[in-house]
């Protein structure tokens, strides 16, 4: 199932909603973070549906979360501008992801600044020349145009761009928040051997309430600033194809190598 599939296939229950996750949306015990932090997204949407754009979220990745998942709510605050909905999701191991996410209108402002980079790379890959992962993990899902990950580069940077090969039906913000950890995390660009890595959190800032992009194309990036006894924290980015930033975020990851 696609995206858009997975988001249509939510049924009321009691006390919000149920909606199972296929295998090609996992990674190792989990299903992929992105996706569960677009399902989160579309429950608080669900919740309230008048709300406008969503400008941050914060999430925590509790635990595993596979097979079937029950998605709660709770809005937390609705103000003139503003408003807070708490998600939890549960699978049959127990909790799994909790997150906030806070939507906000537009106001009025004397201050308007943009620090972030503009990347030198590439443009969007050619039609015919992308790549994907296999059936059983999330990557199966997206296209990017090369290996996504080389060991023994000795680099705290991993960029590359991505797209959903699936893309029609979908709500830009959902899907921008479902790609936006698409990146393995970028300690394992320090990595000479494989070893798992598991991230802990995702903390994320909206810069548009409308993103768009052409033919689905987004340009992620993870750095590592920090990485020690077992953890790291990494700065990420992405750009819409035409290099205009959309979302950051930071990531903290705890790493068994």
């Amino acid at each position: 199932m696609n995206l858009a599939q997975t988001l249509a296939s939510f049924v009321r229950a009691d006390n919000g909603w149920t909606v199972s996750v296929a295998p090609c949306w996992m990674q190792g015990r989990t299903c992929y973070g992105g996706l569960s932090s677009a399902l989160a997204h579309h429950a608080a949407r669900l919740t309230v549906s008048d709300a406008p754009p969503l400008r941050s979220a914060q999430v925590a990745f509790v635990g595993p979360l596979a097979g079937e998942l029950m998605i709660s709510t709770d809005l937390l605050r609705r103000g003139r501008n503003t408003a807070f909905v708490e998600v939890k999701i549960r699978s049959a191991e127990g909790l799994g992801f909790i997150g906030t996410f806070i939507f906000m209108s537009k106001r009025e402002s004397r201050i308007e600044f943009e620090g972030v980079h503009r990347p030198d790379v590439a443009p969007p890959p050619a039609e015919g020349t992308t790549r994907s992962g296999p059936p059983e993990f999330f990557t199966s899902q997206m296209e990017y145009p090369e290996k996504r990950l080389e060991l023994g580069m000795n680099t705290p940077r991993l960029a590359n761009w991505h797209r959903f090969a699936e893309r029609e039906g979908l709500d830009a913000m959902t899907e921008l928040l479902a790609i936006g950890d698409g990146l393995p995390p970028s300690a394992m660009g320090l990595m000479d051997v494989a070893g798992p890595v598991s991230s802990m959190n995702w903390q994320v800032n909206l810069l548009t309430d409308a993103p768009e992009t052409d033919n689905g194309w987004w340009l992620l990036e993870s750095v590592t600033h920090h990485a020690h006894h077992g953890a790291a924290s990494q700065y990420m980015t992405v750009w819409n194809s035409r290099l205009e930033p959309v979302m950051t975020a930071m990531q903290s990851v705890a790493l068994f190598v």
